[in-house]
């Protein structure tokens, strides 16, 4: 297919661009395969460029022989075209509609895209599961690198290599695979170097309602317990909707089968209930007429800050196991792609200093969402906008990324990266350049051959010029665990998402710009007081000299 059977209308002059705290832009709309993009003659004005994969929603509005497009963006904002000319304005309108719903992905951006920078890393290749095991094997030989997964015949959504315990061989991982949906069996999330203590994630058993039980799976969970020691399941389902999954053929561990553990079900919500729960916040956001009741009464019908409060709560849980109860940990929900991620991801940031910096922070994301099979393709299809019936979509990264800004915010001092970090990796699951989020498990990415056809994320993101506008200015190393409060006054909206369009940014930005130059004064003051301090320390040196008879 070529995109010019799609474009009815490639170029339309004396368009006006509007967007909220932005002057109005006039100049010329012009459409290729990829981009909208609107250039002016003016002076010191900015070109828009906007991804049609960013698109969530066009509306059209007509006046006469002139029509309005608003155009809703997966990234939240909303901006409005008009367009002289009633055949323009449906042919652009119809373009759009058609460019930013293409079905295959081999047509997206990622694949036509060429850097304009240098390549100095081969992001595709920094965050690889061997990279991980070897800093496993500084700390305990209890482990071992699997291959069982080679050709993603026992799970398509786990990675071709995955980590387990070293007393159980491929055969078993097969058996155990075969009990757990989707093939999703036991691997290792965490290894908490202080006590030993390992957390792992998978998916449900598939018990159902004759209580099948599997040796090999108990034999694989037991495997990381220490004598004499208990561990923890953490079931992100309540255990009213895990005993429901039974007649569905799932299920939860038995304690008669597994009695060295104990089971404890806390309640995250998953899929539509989250997607609506998106679209009522938004909504909210962007109505301005709102009286304070009003607000407050439509921020809490959305429930947002509600499931930000009961995943920070499960993490918290799985945390204090590990690192207070001296207890291994198992993580599942149902298919262990959702939930199970953003518990075991945030487990790790409250306990490892290393996921609080830059690069640790992208190889948790690697490893805890990419690699371990999160459904990016699908979840991310749709945003708060969109009028087309749901599926599968849901805001799960979007929502994993708000705790994460919670508890930065909550520990301002204890990470390398700041809000805008968080921002842009948000943005980039949903319309991108980059291939890293195409696709919904490694196995898919594989038959895309995107390491060979696109480029990595992070390979943008790792130049030192683009890395300065990631770091946080006010860190400072901090190798403790960090506990978080989940008191609902202490969280609060991420206005850095969901309120950027609604309100002008420049105060903001003056008052960052502000914060930077007094840091960078402090230090500069830091500086020449140790010098003062070494000539102090050096004259006093030649005093004492002279004074010696």
């Amino acid at each position: 297919m070529e995109f010019a059977e799609l474009i009815k209308t490639p170029r339309v002059d004396k368009v006006q661009l509007h967007r909220p705290f932005h002057p109005t832009v006039g100049g010329t709309l012009c459409l290729t395969g990829h981009h909208l993009i609107l250039s002016s003659r003016q002076d010191n004005s900015e070109e828009l460029w906007l991804l049609h994969s960013n698109i969530d929603s066009i509306e059209k509005r007509f006046i006469g022989s002139s029509g309005t497009i608003t155009i809703k963006c997966k990234d939240l904002r909303i901006i409005q075209l008009e367009i002289t000319g009633m055949d323009e304005c449906l042919n652009i309108a119809s373009s759009i509609e058609a460019l930013s719903t293409l079905d295959s992905v081999t047509l997206m951006y990622p694949f036509f895209y060429r850097p304009m920078f240098e390549v100095t890393e081969d992001g595709w290749s920094s965050f690889l599961p061997e990279q991980e095991f070897e800093l496993l094997t500084s700390e305990t030989e209890d482990w071992r690198l699997s291959d069982v997964n080679q050709d993603f015949s026992v799970c398509q959504s786990y990675p071709q290599v995955v980590i387990v315990p070293k007393s159980i061989d491929d055969e078993s991982l097969r058996k155990v695979a075969a009990f757990r949906q989707g093939g999703r069996f036991p691997v290792l999330s965490y290894y908490h170097r202080k006590n030993g203590m390992v957390m792992m994630r998978s998916s449900q058993p598939l018990t159902g309602t004759n209580g099948r039980r599997c040796k090999e799976d108990e034999k694989l969970i037991n495997a990381t317990l220490r004598p004499g020691k208990r561990g923890y399941i953490i079931d992100t389902r309540s255990l009213n909707v895990a005993q429901q999954a039974r007649a569905k053929g799932g299920g939860f561990e038995q304690e008669a089968y597994y009695p060295q553990w104990r089971r404890i079900h806390k309640s995250i919500e998953r899929f539509n209930i989250l997607q609506e729960s998106l679209i009522k916040l938004v909504e909210a956001c962007n109505d301005q007429s709102h009286n304070m009741d009003r607000w407050l009464s439509k921020l809490e019908a959305s429930n947002w800050l509600g499931h930000i409060k009961e995943i920070l709560t499960t993490a918290c849980l799985a945390a204090q196991c590990i690192d207070r109860e001296g207890a291994s940990v198992l993580v599942h929900g149902s298919e262990g792609m959702d939930s199970t991620l953003q518990v075991t991801s945030l487990a790790q940031i409250i306990l490892e200093p290393k996921c609080r910096t830059i690069r640790g922070f992208e190889a948790l994301v690697e490893k805890e969402w990419l690699q371990a099979g999160h459904p990016f393709q699908q979840r991310c299809a749709q945003s708060a906008y969109s009028n087309s019936k749901q599926r599968w979509e849901a805001p799960t990264f979007l929502l994993f990324m708000d705790c994460v800004w919670q508890i930065l915010r909550q520990f301002p001092c204890s990470f390398e990266f700041n809000e805008r970090f968080l921002v842009t990796l948000f943005e980039h699951a949903y319309a991108s350049q980059f291939g890293t989020f195409l696709g919904n498990n490694e196995f898919e990415r594989s038959k895309l051959k995107l390491k060979q056809k696109t480029m990595s994320l992070w390979s943008w993101v790792n130049q030192p010029n683009e890395l300065r506008k990631f770091t946080n200015p006010l860190y400072e190393a901090n190798g403790l665990v960090i506990w978080p409060s989940v008191a609902p006054q202490s969280l609060l909206l991420w206005e850095g998402v969901f309120l950027r369009w609604n309100r002008s940014s420049k105060y903001l930005e003056d008052a960052y710009k502000e914060m930077i130059h007094i840091i960078e004064y402090n230090k500069d003051l830091q500086v020449r007081v140790n010098a003062l301090r070494r000539q102090l320390a050096e004259l006093e040196t030649e005093d004492g000299m002279l004074e010696t008879p």
